[in-house]
């Protein structure tokens, strides 16, 4: 094989060895995407597994206060069958502002209030919201880069080629007014 051949060979593998590359790193985003839905995904299944404990604890307290309670419910339906995460972040919203409306219920009955096992499911309610909430902003960190990886040169004109496509941001979204609006309770 002359000289010429050689370089030949050698660019084209230089180039496989880097298309390769870029592929491995778009392959580990879209990975650490993948994990970090997951994470939040887990996080999500525990808040849903705390709200039948914390609707029977009111139950007992306020039971006229049937409609909030009853929407807390359906709305934990919506959010557990919701797919994706564009849907799943506006169910999860739309549950968020109905807890805080049962949250405002316990001001109105003090004896809810004082009561050790809503306190306790209310804590750790809390505390899921804020693992919540660090989920979703690793979440949406892993989408930023892998997105921006796609899009960037050398590996914008592979990615959809090797089938890497935009992932879309767990995100509020037109429904940020609906949640950031205090509730409201009438009594």
């Amino acid at each position: 094989m002359s000289t010429t051949g050689w370089i030949v060979l050698g660019v084209i593998v230089v180039l496989l060895l880097w298309i390769m590359m870029i592929y491995n790193q778009l392959v580990a985003m879209r990975q650490r995407v993948g994990q970090s839905f997951a994470d939040v995904d887990v996080q999500l299944k525990q808040r849903h597994d705390l709200i039948p404990n914390l609707i029977e604890t009111v139950k007992g307290y306020a039971a006229h206060e049937r409609g909030t309670l009853e929407e807390v419910v359906k709305l934990r339906n919506t959010a557990m069958n919701a797919q994706g995460p564009a849907q799943q972040a506006a169910a999860e919203n739309m549950l968020s502002g109905a807890l805080g409306k049962l949250f405002a219920l316990s001001e109105a009955y003090p004896d809810l209030k004082a009561n050790q096992n809503f306190q306790q499911l209310q804590s750790e309610l809390s505390d899921i919201e804020n693992k919540i909430a660090a989920a979703r902003r690793f979440f949406n960190n892993s989408v930023q880069e892998y997105n921006t990886g796609i899009q960037q040169f050398p590996a914008a004109p592979f990615a959809a080629t090797l089938g890497f496509s935009q992932r879309t941001f767990f995100d509020v979204g037109e429904e940020r007014a609906v949640v950031e609006k205090a509730p409201q309770v009438k009594f």
